[in-house]
């Protein structure tokens, strides 16, 4: 029996709407975005990677676990795991059931600060990025194992509070989730109503996709201007979705792009090595060719919103600032050291601005527009006076 075609954009439409019903996202752009993740979970095998969707905030009560439990009813063979194990996610990813969209919550529990590194299920999520990813596994008894490869290419949609390790991370779209203000109010979510209605829309989404498989395979969906390398690789999949429904979702989709990828710049930058280069550069060494350790921990340490005076109930110190700006390189290749700075009061340690520009322009954001980024730390008197 032939099947009238399904209408992608109103469908979309739709998705976005059920979504509106029950989660206050902090952007437009996180409701395009948590939409075509929704529906590119039905066209996984069409694309050779998959974002992570990462809903996370620094306080519970934020709507973290309600955004999950909306996706949950229109994802195929949702997975909802709390504490899972490696080992139990990469078996039900290559199991005969079919491929599981696994959905996370409280994954602060398993990569948060009192939670231990868990680098084998980090690993797990880290391949399962990628069309090609699998983990490695010894199968047997005794001297009888075998090495077995697993496939862990599936799509992943994680909540919790905090932050993700980095390589988790730049994998993600990331939605900033809040507490709802008292103005902003949702429908209460009743599962046995709702997810019902959640259902009917999964179907159609699967629906829709079987009729969109030649669209998408191989489709290379044109990049906003500046979304290149891993920020084009997580949006890949959720443009080529947009460009085949159609309608308002392409432009959309495009704005939403660059409203996340600029908003991840500038909170997340993707690791606490290059937040720490973009302060240095930002707040720390404005005006300045260089200056003694001592003086730039406490600009870090005096740094509002910033975490240098609370690592992991430490504040930043010589050694830690040495260790990390010594992962970067300078532009003659080598890494970037303290070197010594005459003052007035003797010769002091310190760091060179020339021996960071390299790592500046490679690694850090833009700089902001100086009319609207913070005033830069003044110093009671000239720095190398110390």
């Amino acid at each position: 029996m032939n099947r009238t075609p399904i209408d992608g954009a109103a469908l979309l439409d739709e998705v976005e709407a059920f979504h509106r019903r029950f989660n206050v996202f902090p952007t437009e752009a996180a409701f395009v975005a948590v939409a075509l993740w929704d529906a590119h979970a039905h066209l996984l095998d069409c694309f050779d990677s998959t974002p992570r969707l990462a809903f996370l905030s620094p306080e519970p009560g934020s709507g973290k676990s309600r955004a999950l439990e909306i996706v949950e009813t229109l994802v195929p063979h949702p997975m909802v795991a709390v504490n899972a194990s490696a080992a139990a996610l990469f078996r039900a990813v290559s199991g005969a059931d079919g491929r599981p969209t696994i959905l996370f919550d409280e994954i602060d529990t398993v990569f948060g600060p009192k939670a231990g590194d868990n680098e084998e299920l980090r690993g797990f999520l880290n391949a399962g990025h990628r069309r090609s990813g699998v983990t490695y596994r010894c199968i047997g008894d005794g001297g009888n194992q075998s090495v077995q490869a697993f496939p862990s290419y599936c799509a992943v949609a994680v909540a919790g509070l905090g932050s993700l390790p980095d390589t988790i991370l730049t994998r993600s779209v990331v939605i900033r989730m809040r507490r709802r203000a008292r103005n902003e109010k949702v429908e209460p979510f009743r599962a046995r109503i709702h997810e019902a209605e959640g259902r009917k829309l999964r179907d159609r989404l699967a629906q829709w996709a079987e009729g969109a498989r030649a669209r998408v395979t191989g489709a290379w969906p044109e990049m906003p201007d500046g979304v290149t390398d891993r920020p084009a690789d997580v949006w890949e999949p959720l443009l080529a979705v947009a460009d085949a429904v159609g309608g308002a979702w392409p432009g959309r989709a495009r704005e939403a792009c660059v409203t996340l990828v600029k908003a991840a710049q500038y909170t997340d930058k993707h690791s606490l090595g290059i937040r720490l280069l973009t302060d240095l550069r930002d707040h720390v060494l404005i005006g300045i060719d260089r200056l003694p350790t001592i003086a730039i921990i406490d600009r870090l340490n005096a740094l509002d919103d910033a975490p240098w005076a609370d690592l992991n109930g430490k504040p930043l110190d010589n050694r830690r600032l040495s260790r990390m700006l010594g992962e970067y390189m300078t532009a003659d290749n080598e890494p970037i050291r303290s070197r010594n700075i005459r003052t007035a009061g003797g010769v002091l340690k310190g760091f060179h601005a020339a021996d960071l520009t390299d790592a500046w322009a490679r690694y850090c954001p833009p700089p902001q527009d100086p009319a609207t980024s913070a005033t830069p730390l003044q110093p009671s008197s000239d720095p190398l006076e110390l």
